[in-house]
């Protein structure tokens, strides 16, 4: 028989490693590699087997003695089955009998994970018995009008999810009926195969790692103890919600397994644009278009808020892009009672389609100035 890979360097932990840092190489590589997350079978075998051996101190103990050949491996020139001759098993431990072979060890089922596996097992539970689940999350995508986002509004959903058979109760079997033992597992969950020197634990193909089996399934979810339905949520949006914004609702997602907790449902709110109005955060912007006249002798203007129009006064002189405040006129904060601000930014239009006596009128008006905007250009 070939030697043994070196187990140190199948969970990639050094010879000093330490029984904790053992078992969380063990867990970390066995999700990695389980066959039921992508994994082969073949490497999760090698490491069940690595782990058996480092994780037990005599088992270790007489590894790092006997190093590859530990538990009945060969080394090169040991003359076929036996050490000493036909019949006589060689042991690792210096002849017959001497030694530990690991040859009927049993890696257990994958409730020694924990929570690795979870969704099969429990590792506080039973063997056999199904792990309860929180149910999955959902999401949905919500618009809104300009000014519900800024006040907040009671809307319904229809949410397509999961939920527990009203019939069977989510027992899965028809009325008057129940579980029955698995006879292919004998109500275990799992079943051992032995692989060359150890076993592997799976669980039971027939049940699915619970135990147990539906002979007479319930006609209304088919034995699955759930149905899906489309039903209308109905959720309150906040006052304040943004553009993009995630809202959850706790407990409004589908419901759970094995009396699991129900998962969330998550909002996602989209804004239509208002004609005026942008929204950058809490504060409301407004673009104030004023003619060239305007914004060169100042001028007076009834502007519209969130809360009525207001008067805004600008100064002669203003150029295109500046911004005047207005505290506490914005959207109200979603976390917070109060509110951003409203900014106005003055956009200075230029006249177009002018006649003679108009561009005549320009014409003269420059050439009375004598102001060069652009000389610090000619430096």
């Amino acid at each position: 028989m070939a030697a043994a890979p070196n187990y140190y360097d199948v969970l990639g932990v050094p010879k000093t490693a330490s029984g904790d840092e053992i078992k969380k190489a063990f867990r970390r590589l066995s999700r990695k590699h389980h066959p039921d997350t992508g994994g082969t079978e073949e490497k999760f075998k090698e490491l069940n087997e690595a782990y058996q051996v480092l994780s037990d101190k005599e088992k270790r103990s007489q590894y790092d003695q006997f190093g590859q050949y530990f538990g009945g491996n060969q080394p090169p020139g040991a003359g076929g089955p036996g050490r000493g001759g036909p019949g006589q098993g060689w042991q690792g431990a210096g002849g017959p009998g001497g030694g530990f072979s690991y040859q009927n060890v049993d890696v257990g089922g994958l409730g020694d994970l924990g929570d690795l596996f979870g969704s099969m097992f429990s590792s506080g539970a039973g063997v056999g018995q199904p792990r309860a689940q929180r149910g999955r999350d959902l999401q949905y995508d919500v618009t809104l009008a300009f000014d519900d986002a800024l006040t907040g509004v009671s809307t319904k959903v229809d949410v397509q999810r999961t939920e527990r058979c009203s019939v069977c109760k989510g027992g899965g079997a028809a009325l008057g009926t129940g579980p029955v033992t698995c006879p292919v597992c004998k109500g275990s969950g799992h079943s051992s195969q032995g692989q060359g020197l150890f076993a592997v634990s799976r669980p039971c193909a027939r049940c699915a790692g619970s135990g147990q089996i539906i002979e007479t399934p319930c006609q209304a979810c088919r034995g699955k103890g759930h149905v899906v339905k489309v039903k209308p949520v109905t959720v309150q949006i906040p006052a304040g919600v943004t553009d993009g914004g995630k809202i959850r609702f706790k407990g409004k997602g589908e419901s759970g397994a094995a009396g699991g907790p129900h998962g969330d449902l998550y909002v996602v709110t989209h804004i239509k644009p208002h004609p005026y109005f942008k929204r950058e955060g809490a504060d409301i912007v407004l673009d104030l278009p004023v003619t060239y006249d305007e914004a060169a002798m100042g001028a007076e203007f009834e502007i519209p808020t969130l809360d009525g129009r207001v008067k805004l006064k600008i100064k002669e002189g203003t150029q295109t892009g500046k911004v005047f405040k207005l505290p506490g006129k914005g959207a109200p904060k979603l976390k917070g009672t109060s509110r951003g601000d409203m900014r106005v930014r003055v956009v200075v239009v230029t006249p177009t389609g002018l006649n003679a006596e108009q561009k005549e009128l320009l014409k003269r008006f420059a050439s009375s100035r004598d102001d060069n905007v652009r000389s610090h250009l000619d430096r």
